[in-house]
C-alpha cells in the first residue's frame, strides 16, 4: 500500500454469500481495475478467502457474523478509529448501515428491502432474523443516513421509498443497476434435447425466496397435464431449517429435481438448458437471475412485484403471477408446456427519475466527482 496514494475504503463486513457476495466481488474487481493506479483500495471484509484481487488491501473482521453486537461496534465505534488512521477520500459502505466515520466523501449502498416486507408466521419460525429486520431495519437505515453524500439503491422503486421515508434529497440518490456484461455465447442449441419441458429457479433457500409456491404449483400441474416437465430447484434440504421443510414436504414429487446449491458455471449451464425461468421471490432489491436470464430470450414467469418489473426490463417473453397463488402459476406453466406463449409480453423500459449508472466504474466516477 503506497503512502503517496490517497485511500478509499470499501466496507462489506457483513457480506458472505449469495447475490450480495456477487456484487461485492464485482465491485472489488472493478475497483482494482479503475481505481488502484490512483488510490489505495482497502476492503473491510468478513472473510478474505472469498475474494482474491491482489491490488486490494483486505482487512478481515471474522467476528462480524458472530453477533449483531459486533457489527454495531464496528460500524459506530471501531470504524471511526480506522477512518482517522487512513483518512480516506471516500468511504463506501456496501451493506445498508451508515457508519460513524471521518471521510471526505461518504456513500452507502442500500440493498436490503426488509422495511418494505410484511413478515408472515413462517418467517418467524424458519427465519426469525428476516422477520425482525422487517420490523426495525428502517430504524437502522435511519441512523447517520444524512451523513452520506450519496445513497445508492438498485432500483427506482426502492429509491422512491427511501426518498419518502427519510426525506433524502433527490440529488443524493443514485440508482446502480447490477447488470453484468454478458461475455458468454448465447446458444439456444444447448437446451435439453429430450421432450421434457424444463423450468429452473436458482436461489439460496430462504423463506422469502418462496420455493414452496413452485412446489404447490407442481402438485396442481401434475393433475392438469400428462406432458412431461421438470422443475430444477437449487436446494437439497440440508442448507437450513427452511430448505429441510421444503424438501421433506415435496421430495416425493418426481417432477422436482432438488439440485442443491450450484456454482456459477453450473447455474450458467442450467440457464442454457432450461426452457423457462421461474422467479417467485417475495423480497428482492434486484433479483439477479432475472437479468442474467434475459439475454437468452426465453420465457420467464415472475412474481408480480415491483422489483421484478424493473429487473426484467428488456425481456421479450415475460409473464407475472401473484406470488401466493400456486394455481395461477400452475396454469401459466401448463401453457408453456403446451407450447402456448401467447400470454407472454415484452417488459418495456421506463424513463428513470434518478441518476442511473450501469457499471461500477461509472459509480466510482460519480462518488468521487466532488
Amino acid at each position: 500500500m503506497s503512502k503517496e496514494k490517497p485511500n478509499i475504503i470499501i466496507s462489506a463486513v457483513n457480506i458472505f454469500e449469495g447475490g450480495p457476495l456477487t456484487i461485492l466481488q464485482e465491485c472489488l474487481r472493478e475497483a482494482a481495475n479503475v481505481l488502484s493506479n490512483e488510490y489505495n483500495v482497502i476492503a473491510l471484509v468478513h472473510n478474505k478467502e472469498l475474494l482474491s484481487d491482489s491490488k486490494i488491501t483486505y482487512i478481515e473482521y471474522p467476528r462480524s457474523r458472530q453477533s449483531y453486537l459486533f457489527r454495531v461496534y464496528y460500524e459506530y465505534f471501531a470504524f471511526r478509529k480506522l477512518s482517522k488512521k487512513y483518512q480516506p477520500v471516500m468511504w463506501l459502505s456496501l451493506h445498508d448501515m451508515t457508519p460513524n466515520v471521518c471521510a471526505e466523501q461518504q456513500a452507502v449502498y442500500c440493498h436490503n428491502p426488509s422495511p418494505f416486507y410484511k413478515a408472515q408466521w413462517s418467517d418467524w419460525v424458519y427465519s426469525p432474523t428476516v422477520a425482525l429486520f422487517s420490523l426495525f431495519y428502517k430504524y437502522l437505515y435511519r441512523i447517520n443516513i444524512h451523513k452520506n453524500d450519496f445513497v445508492i439503491a438498485q432500483q427506482e422503486w426502492l429509491a422512491k421509498e427511501f426518498q419518502a421515508m427519510y426525506a433524502i434529497d433527490k440529488e443524493k440518490l443514485i440508482i446502480a443497476k447490477p447488470v453484468r456484461e454478458i461475455a458468454r455465447s448465447i446458444n439456444a442449441q444447448n437446451k435439453q434435447s429430450d421432450d421434457v419441458y424444463h423450468f429452473f429457479y436458482p436461489a439460496f433457500p430462504r423463506v422469502f425466496k418462496n420455493f414452496e409456491i413452485i412446489c404447490e404449483a407442481v402438485k396442481i400441474l401434475s393433475s392438469l397435464t400428462d406432458k412431461p416437465f421438470k422443475v430444477h430447484l437449487t436446494l437439497s434440504g440440508c442448507e437450513n431449517k427452511y430448505s429441510h421443510k421444503v424438501y421433506k414436504n415435496y421430495k416425493d414429487l418426481h417432477q422436482i429435481n432438488f439440485l442443491g446449491l450450484l456454482d456459477r458455471d453450473s447455474v450458467e449451464s442450467y440457464y442454457q438448458k432450461a426452457d423457462a425461468l421461474i422467479f417467485p421471490s417475495k423480497l428482492e432489491t434486484w433479483g439477479l437471475p432475472i437479468s442474467e436470464f434475459v439475454p437468452y430470450d426465453k420465457p420467464m414467469l415472475l412474481a408480480d412485484l415491483k422489483y421484478a418489473y424493473e429487473t426484467a426490463t428488456g425481456a421479450k417473453q415475460a409473464a407475472f403471477f401473484l406470488p401466493d397463488n400456486a394455481r395461477e402459476l400452475a396454469q401459466k406453466m401448463k401453457k408453456l408446456i403446451d407450447g402456448d406463449n401467447s400470454f407472454l409480453n415484452p417488459v418495456i423500459n421506463n424513463d428513470a427519475e434518478f441518476l442511473t449508472v450501469f457499471s461500477w466504474g461509472d459509480l466510482f466516477k460519480k462518488l468521487l466527482s466532488k
